[in-house]
């Protein structure tokens, strides 16, 4: 551009300036003018909805709850009743140690907090069920039990016969047993169930003596009751009671209807089972029973408990089941059961726990 100031200078450079910087800000303020409403008014959204939008000019619609989800039903499914209350049979299924003494099935004497006796919990377990040796009841096999009397009467020898003979084995333990509980916690880790010898009056009373504390035919009933009561509060873990102890059968009064009928119903109300002496009746009124079919080892010789328990065998097989008793754990009465039970299986036998041979009583339909 000529004079090199260019078209802005000079004075008359400063004034085209001016004019132009007024023509910009005038068409500016126009141009506001026009699109201010537009451009500084705030708008307004419409809400967004997830269903169609609602055409403008079109009345609106009337608001439509949204449905209320019903919570989900709870459903209470009733626990089936315990094993106890379906079947209320002596015995248990299940292989395997005996159970430990269990508190829930147990009540304190009166007055007393230390001495229990046995009870059936509130479950409705029974001890004659929860403290049973294991025994498959689906077998077809002849049943054969042996019952061990007079354990806790010879330590070492108790000791030995629990240690050498099969859990199918059922032992009596005597209430005179002093400390007997580790004797009971080897029965029953080796799976041994285990029965209370209940001191009764035998015959040839006072020659055969069942101790200071024994049943007796000439005391009544209600005082013969603490005497119950101090026997069966003697042990604990056992799951049922007879009147065997030793070479003494309690058969005295065993005998006498009035004597029996009040610690048989004693018996039922704790849940326990009755084995009976050879010769006795058997089932009894009340509670589940089994009578000893035959004396093992009397006499106490090798030789004749082979016999017996060869014996023994054909009971089994002709009548489907059969007890037998040892009347103490003398070393060759332990020594030859053991060597027999070895063989039952392969002879079509199957040894069974004394629970497994109970009958019902004679007042309840079999």
């Amino acid at each position: 551009m000529p004079g090199g100031a260019g078209y802005f200078g000079g004075w008359s450079g400063l004034r085209r300036f001016w004019g132009f910087l007024l023509v910009v800000l005038l068409g500016t303020a126009g141009i506001l003018q026009i699109l201010g409403p537009q451009i500084l008014e705030p708008q307004t959204l419409e809400p967004q909805t997830l269903g169609p939008r609602h055409p403008p000019g079109a009345p609106s619609p009337e608001p439509v709850a949204s449905p209320a989800i019903p919570p989900a039903p709870i459903v209470v499914h009733p626990a089936p009743p315990p094993a106890a209350l379906r079947d209320d049979k002596p015995g248990r299924a299940v292989p395997g140690p005996i159970a430990d003494p269990d508190p829930a099935l147990q009540e304190f004497v009166a007055g007393s907090t230390t001495d229990a006796l046995p009870a059936v919990a509130a479950d409705g377990r029974k001890p004659m069920r929860h403290y049973a040796a294991g025994f498959d009841p689906t077998t077809t096999r002849p049943r054969i039990g042996v019952l061990v009397a007079g354990i806790g009467l010879s330590y070492a020898d108790s000791k030995k016969a629990i240690a050498d003979l099969p859990g199918g084995v059922s032992l009596a333990i005597s209430p005179y047993t002093d400390n007997a509980e580790p004797l009971l916690a080897s029965a029953r880790l080796a799976g041994h169930e285990y029965l209370l010898s209940l001191p009764m009056e035998p015959q040839r009373f006072p020659l055969n003596d069942a101790g200071p504390n024994a049943l007796m035919t000439n005391l009544s009933p209600q005082q013969n009751q603490p005497r119950l009561i101090w026997a069966l509060s003697r042990l604990r873990g056992y799951a049922g009671v007879t009147d065997i102890l030793g070479a003494m059968r309690g058969e005295r009064l065993a005998d006498v209807p009035d004597q029996m009928a009040p610690i048989l119903a004693e018996l039922n109300r704790r849940g326990l089972m009755y084995v009976a002496g050879p010769g006795q009746k058997a089932p009894v009124p009340q509670t589940w029973s089994k009578a000893v079919d035959l004396v093992i080892d009397d006499p106490a010789t090798a030789a004749d408990i082979d016999a017996r328990l060869a014996t023994l065998e054909q009971m089994a097989r002709d009548r489907g089941a059969a007890l037998g008793l040892i009347e103490a754990p003398r070393p060759v009465a332990i020594e030859r059961l053991a060597a027999w039970t070895n063989g039952l299986s392969n002879r079509g036998l199957a040894l069974a726990p004394v629970s497994a041979l109970m009958l019902p009583p004679e007042d309840k339909p079999k």
